[in-house]
């Protein structure tokens, strides 16, 4: 598996920037060199299309001890794979418990090229793949899943409009009372 390939697979999961065959221009060089050991040393270059046809480009030098940057990985995902093993759920009216299939798809968030169970569509996107892990804790611990759609401010009925509550000034007790308009507050 390539750094290559892994840009390929976002591409491919996300139609919205390219269409179908279409392609970023990406050229990935991977080189060893024995003197410099564990330390690794990356050049990036990133160019975009700005305002009027111009462009704007991205050069980043990085030089790093890799070992280093992947021990908390490798940590996170010790814990998070032995957390799995003790997980067990029910779906719906199923009477038997089941555990995750042993291809665990969602620690891919720390994985460059994730591994899904057959027949399984690969997710490349960082945010997808934390928002399944923080979902998968939340069930854990018998909450709902967060969406990020925000249909509660999305909708036009009045009665779901939420309305925050305010503390008022330390002379009146800290009583909560509905949000104000804080255009006088601004003059004391």
């Amino acid at each position: 598996i390539s750094k290559s390939n892994v840009v390929d697979d976002m591409v491919n999961s996300n139609r919205v920037l390219y269409s179908q065959g279409e392609t970023p221009d990406h050229c990935v060089v991977i080189k060893y060199v024995p003197h410099v050991g564990d330390s690794k040393r990356a050049m990036d270059e990133y160019t975009s299309e700005i305002m009027m046809g111009g462009t704007n480009t991205l050069v980043i030098h990085n030089t790093c001890e890799d070992s280093l940057l992947a021990s908390p990985l490798i940590i996170d995902l010790i814990v998070l794979a032995e957390l799995c093993e003790r997980i067990q759920f029910k779906v719906g009216n199923e009477t038997q418990f089941q555990k995750f299939n042993s291809v665990l798809s969602f620690l891919s968030y720390m994985c460059k090229a994730p591994l899904v169970p057959r027949g399984t569509p690969v997710v490349n996107s960082l945010f997808r793949q934390r928002c399944c892990i923080e979902n998968i804790l939340r069930a854990c611990i018998g909450l709902s899943p967060i969406n990020h759609m925000l249909l509660e401010y999305k909708m036009h009925r009045p009665e779901t409009i939420v309305i925050p509550k305010t503390r008022v000034s330390k002379k009146d007790k800290d009583i909560p009372k509905e949000s104000e308009s804080d255009d006088t507050d601004c003059e004391k």
